[in-house]
């Protein structure tokens, strides 16, 4: 199968998850500003998913730019990585509801290491998958964002758990700017 089809898949899930994720954003009660800040903590989990999905896109595209054929592990894997991402609006809509309770928290940070956990084993049957040059394996070899990322997903989990529940979503926080920038080496690789 074409990586265009998976390409295009993916594009129209996560548009979907991105359009669920604003329908649940209900507006204010009043049309005063202060209405406008009582939602405030609502706006926030909205803006953060967003970019939590947007930097999923973005590092899928530029994943997927590399690759010429996918078997069914690959699809199976994707489909994987896109199930774990449909889990978004509804965790992001409890933990939005009750930003400092614990089990909400702890729901949106499982959520977010299991999109991690479900990329890196994207990336790794890929890897199994594709006859890559050289280059490419090399950076695969070497790719370590993913479990960096898995780490401090757990991380924040413990945080949250034992100490603060904000601090789950505020260690993702953290951790998203390691997958804001795509990997340069693979944008060297394609030029």
């Amino acid at each position: 199968m074409s990586e265009d089809r998976v390409a295009a898949f993916t594009d129209g899930v996560m548009a979907i998850i991105i359009t669920i994720l604003v329908l649940n954003l209900a507006p204010p009660d009043s049309d005063s500003i202060r209405a406008l800040f009582s939602i405030e903590h609502k706006l926030i989990v909205y803006c953060f998913s967003f970019i939590v999905i947007a930097v999923y896109w973005n590092n899928h595209h530029h994943l997927f730019q590399l690759v010429q054929k996918v078997d069914g592990n690959v699809l199976w894997a994707n489909n994987f990585f896109l199930f774990s991402l449909t889990l978004f609006p509804f965790s992001a809509s409890w933990v939005s509801s009750h930003l400092f309770s614990l089990i909400p928290q702890l729901t949106y940070g499982c959520v977010i290491l299991l999109a991690d956990i479900a990329y890196w084993i994207l990336l790794s049957t890929l890897k199994r998958a594709e006859k890559m040059p050289a280059a490419m394996n090399e950076l695969f070899s070497s790719y370590h964002k993913s479990l960096i990322s898995i780490a401090m997903n757990i991380l924040a989990l413990i945080l949250g758990l034992f100490l603060n529940p904000v601090l789950v979503m505020g260690v993702n926080s953290v951790m998203i700017l390691l997958w804001i920038i795509p990997e340069k080496r693979i944008e060297s690789f394609l030029n």
